[in-house]
Formats: structure tokens, sequence, C-alpha cells
């Protein structure tokens, strides 16, 4: 998983939960004491949160800072994909 899909994958996941706890971006940036705008470029992956921010949300929102990120299964698959389709095409480009 490269870190731009891993960015991804944590903007999702933080308005996927916050979603799901029905919180607005203005409650939840109440909660963790950070601005609403922040909150929203959060969410959309243009910003980048630090573990303490990580930390302050997942206060917020009472879930554990771990929910943010995939399974390391889901990654080792990714990884496992990945490295077979190169395998592919590196024999495909062979022929």
């Amino acid at each position: 998983m490269t870190n731009e899909e891993m960015l991804e994958y944590v903007a999702s996941s933080i308005r996927r939960i916050r979603i799901a706890k029905r919180f607005s971006q203005l409650e939840l940036s109440a909660a963790a004491n950070m601005s609403q705008s922040f909150i929203a470029n959060l969410e959309t992956g243009k910003k980048e949160p630090s573990a303490m921010t990580l930390i302050r949300l997942a206060n917020a929102l009472e879930v554990s800072p771990r929910e943010f990120f995939p399974d390391i299964y889901e990654i080792s698959v990714a990884n496992v994909k990945s490295e077979i389709k190169k395998e592919i095409i590196e024999l495909l480009n062979r022929l």
C-alpha cells in the first residue's frame, strides 16, 4: 500500500466512523478541539494527520486509533497481489 493509498484509507475511515457515530464535522471538531475546516481537510486527504491528531479524533469518537487503519491482513494481501502482478507483467514482457 502506497503512502497515498494509506492517506486515502485513513481519510475515508475518519469520515466513515464519524458518520457511523452520528457526529457532524462541527460536533467532532468541538469534541476533538480542532477546527471544522481541519476535520474537512483530513476527511478529503488534503491534510495528513499526525499521530496525536489521530489519538484526539479516536478519543472524541470513542474508538481505538487502530480503527483508522486497514487490517494488516488486508495490506499483506494487497502487497502479494501487487508482487504477483509485477511478475506477470515481467513474464509477458519477455515473450
